[in-house]
């Protein structure tokens, strides 16, 4: 049902960004988790909105979470609640440009036992 003070708006989705280098309810549990990994010795280091590439003329990404595994590999995060086409084709897209890992992850509803789907983009 749209909003009644914004027709055509879905309930589904947010009214507006936050601004650059905050991070919306989901990442930040993810980064609670990254914190978690961190601290158990899998990663070396984590930040968010860190790197942004560029894709084309007028068209860059930034992953949310640029990670460094233990052995020093690098990785991309993406978290999100729902994917919108727009944006599952630039993470493909910087999947087959960069040399890295690029991963989407997917907060599962809690009526199903909570967590996180992590889902390798192919290059």
């Amino acid at each position: 049902m749209p909003f009644p003070h914004r027709p055509g708006i879905n309930k589904a989705f947010a009214l507006g960004r936050l601004p650059a280098g905050t991070m919306n309810g989901t990442e930040s549990r993810y980064a609670w988790l990254l914190e978690v990994r961190k601290r158990a010795g899998e990663i070396q280091w984590y930040a968010f909105e860190m790197v942004t590439i560029k894709l084309a003329a007028d068209t860059r990404y930034t992953p949310d979470f640029c990670v460094m595994l233990a052995n020093g590999e690098l990785e991309f995060h993406e978290t999100k609640g729902r994917m919108q086409d727009d944006a599952l084709a630039k993470i493909k897209v910087a999947a087959r440009l960069f040399p890295a890992r690029f991963y989407l992850i997917y907060a599962k509803p809690k009526s199903l036992g909570g967590g996180w789907d992590v889902n390798e983009v192919p290059a």
